[in-house]
């Protein structure tokens, strides 16, 4: 027996995006409160807030500040392994 993949509408998942960011409730809680998988709503809400594309594109080589944090950070990676 298969499962059935449930669809929503835009509308609905606009008022459950709306019940986590404008009322405060966390995802979980609208979650359950609607019967939606948590992930689902944690994607729509990411996806509202503009966090569901990667603002790294890793096709454009790190500028020169970015090539310094880069060493930076693996300086300060390399000497906390090492204690």
């Amino acid at each position: 027996m298969g499962s059935t993949r449930r669809s929503f509408t835009e509308e609905y998942k606009a008022q459950a995006v709306s019940s986590v960011i404008d009322c405060g409730r966390s995802v979980a809680e609208v979650a359950r409160n609607i019967g939606c998988n948590e992930t689902t709503l944690g994607v729509w809400v990411k996806k509202a807030r503009g966090e569901d594309s990667d603002p790294v594109d890793p096709a454009v080589p790190p500028n020169e500040s970015e090539r310094m944090e880069l060493i930076r950070l693996r300086g300060e990676v390399k000497a906390w392994s090492c204690t």
